[in-house]
């Protein structure tokens, strides 16, 4: 395959960014993107030019570290990661664009690399569960029902790639912080933080300048994981319930 790249190069964050224009020829339909990219740099670094910048780690669909936006859209043109998405979804002689995630949130490191420590910092507000050192409970000591387990093993799934913020018209984080959420507030292990983690993660999530949600529902859409529109509402039952009780406390 031959294909023509148009690729978002910036130097950082307080640069000026532009989309440059690099042919790549021989490409297997069975490589994936990232794969791509790889030849791609070969030949610009035995050109003696600065190789493309894009972050990865596992390319196995696992870490979300690879994300880009691929012809307008989160991840390319399937629902998975972009270091799972193969060569052979692209035909010979296609013009492919290649750019960073568009959020005020995650500023640009360089070219396709975003700074997504912001979801770090919400992460760090609450989503987490205390526990006592010590030796390990015993497995069974509290049971959780089926249904809260499922619930819960279904929003542990998010990879925190980014890719329904890159998706959202808002660029907001509601999908993924509602993940973070619910992932543990299903749970009997994180009741007691069930109300502190809610504030303190929505709090975080507003103080990053993510946009508002307006349920446009793109971020579902978008995510790799499967993450449903659904998990934000049941974040906003959450919060109203925490933030109720903390006024009338």
């Amino acid at each position: 395959m031959n294909l023509t790249l148009r690729i978002w190069r910036q130097a950082d964050a307080s640069a000026d960014g532009e989309m440059r224009t690099y042919q790549v020829s021989g490409i297997s339909p069975d490589m994936s993107f990232l794969e791509m990219l790889d030849t791609l740099n070969e030949t610009l670094t035995e050109r003696g030019e600065e190789p493309v910048a894009f972050d990865h780690d596992c390319r196995e669909g696992i870490c979300g570290a690879c994300g880009m936006v691929i012809n307008g859209r989160a991840h390319g043109p399937e629902r998975t990661t972009t270091c799972q998405l193969h060569m052979r979804h692209f035909s010979d002689g296609d013009t492919i664009d290649v750019e960073p995630w568009r959020a005020a949130a995650f500023p640009v490191v360089r070219d396709l690399v975003v700074d997504r420590g912001a979801f770090d910092r919400v992460i760090g507000a609450g989503g987490y569960i205390t526990a006592p050192t010590g030796s390990a409970p015993e497995a069974h000591a509290t049971a959780v029902p089926k249904p809260a387990a499922d619930t819960a093993f279904s929003h542990a799934e998010c990879i925190g790639c980014g890719a329904c913020v890159a998706a959202c018209p808002n660029g907001s984080a509601m999908l993924f912080t509602s993940a973070k959420v619910n992932h543990l507030n299903v749970l009997p292990q994180g009741a007691p933080e069930r109300e502190t983690r809610v504030l303190g993660m929505v709090e975080q999530m507003d103080a990053e300048s993510f946009g508002g949600c307006t349920l446009t529902g793109e971020c579902a859409t978008a995510c790799p994981k499967g993450i449903p529109l659904s998990s934000i509402a049941a974040m906003n039952r959450e919060y109203l319930r925490a933030a109720t009780r903390k006024r009338g406390a």
